[in-house]
């Protein structure tokens, strides 16, 4: 099942950290859309008991699951920002295994159109091509350093670091059919979220239409 055959119009919403993309999600789930978040399936399988969990201790060892048996993200994420093949080692066991459970929650969607929240949308590849709609949140970079930092308490070092190892500001632009700009407030957001939905629901419409036509 590829994401551009399903009898749902999608949209792959993605941006770099800090720059606001679960507040525009659970904005969009208000309104009706199905939020499918790649990183929350991830978390999943990297939780106590995580169907991903055997395969990454085979993997790396029993030294990167923590007490509880989930994924030592502090260890994994030192090891992988300095290892490339440890990096795309961890990729070959996540990658395959996200993509099928946000396949199957995809299609248990009932919400007026479906949006995947992929942070990785532009550098994972193939994501462009099996949504409908990319939708980029952007903001300033300065203010993705101070959020982040706000919120997780690394430092300015440590944002950077993570920021560098993402697409560019200019490549997820680039790659975008439609942006939302987060450089304000929950205020400044509301106008431009109910745009897009309008706009989306709109197409889904359209695309349940053609379905129709087809049967």
């Amino acid at each position: 099942m590829e994401t551009q055959n399903a009898p749902y119009f999608s949209v792959g919403l993605t941006g770099g950290i800090g720059c606001g993309k679960s507040t525009v999600a659970d904005m969009f789930a208000a309104r009706g859309a199905t939020i499918v978040d790649t990183d929350q399936i991830a978390h999943s399988l990297t939780a106590p008991n995580g169907a991903a969990m055997p395969a990454l201790v085979a993997e790396f060892g029993a030294a990167y699951a923590d007490a509880r048996g989930a994924l030592d993200r502090a260890r994994m994420r030192t090891l992988v920002f300095s290892d490339a093949d440890a990096k795309a080692r961890l990729e070959a066991i996540l990658h395959p295994r996200i993509r099928q459970a946000t396949l199957a929650a995809a299609a248990e969607a009932t919400g007026s159109y479906v949006i995947f929240a992929v942070p990785l949308l532009v550098e994972s590849g193939g994501w462009v091509e099996r949504v409908d709609r990319v939708l980029v949140i952007d903001c300033l970079e300065s203010l993705q350093v101070s959020r982040v930092m706000a919120r997780n308490g690394l430092s300015e070092e440590q944002v950077k670091a993570i920021m560098a190892t993402q697409a560019t500001r200019a490549m997820r632009l680039a790659a975008a059919d439609d942006v939302i700009d987060n450089n304000g407030d929950l205020a400044a957001l509301e106008p431009q979220i109910a745009q897009l939905h309008d706009l989306y629901l709109a197409f889904s419409k359209r695309m349940a239409g053609i379905g129709s036509q087809r049967l």
